[in-house]
């Protein structure tokens, strides 16, 4: 059975809104990652994360951010080269007081700057914060 933190991890992970079938990209791994969220994406989406190096279209993207990682409009535009329109990508950064801690306003200083709109945070797991963005409109 579950252990309450694995119950957890399943609530947070079917916040993101991802679904059976989608490939979803993950940007900035490295061995602090949460393995939950990872192992909690791909048992929703029954497949595993794709790399950098995936050059298909994908559904969705993760990018786990760290203040040292570098410029993360970059690592935002790189997401998006790849992505479905109306996929969502989801900046993963360190809680507020956990070494890395990326603040939500230079998350959304990227987002903007990359084309991108800064939506809901929320924990995804002990030691880390989601923030959902998504393609501003294009007046279709």
């Amino acid at each position: 059975m579950s252990s309450t933190a694995d119950d957890s991890a399943t609530q947070a992970v079917a916040r993101l809104g991802f679904t059976a079938g989608q490939v979803i990209q993950e940007l900035n791994y490295d061995d602090d990652v949460d393995a939950d969220v990872r192992a909690g994406i791909e048992a929703v989406t029954g497949n595993e994360l794709v790399d950098e190096d995936y050059d298909d279209v994908t559904d969705g993207a993760v990018i786990w951010f760290r203040e040292d990682d570098g410029d993360l409009t970059d690592a935002l535009v790189d997401a998006t080269s790849v992505l479905e329109d109306s996929g969502p990508i989801w900046v993963f950064s360190p809680k507020a007081g956990r070494a890395g801690h990326v603040s939500h306003s230079d998350i959304e200083e990227a987002a903007t700057t990359s084309g991108l709109h800064a939506m809901s945070t929320f924990a995804i797991g002990p030691d880390w914060s989601a923030t959902r963005l998504s393609t501003r409109g294009r007046g279709k």
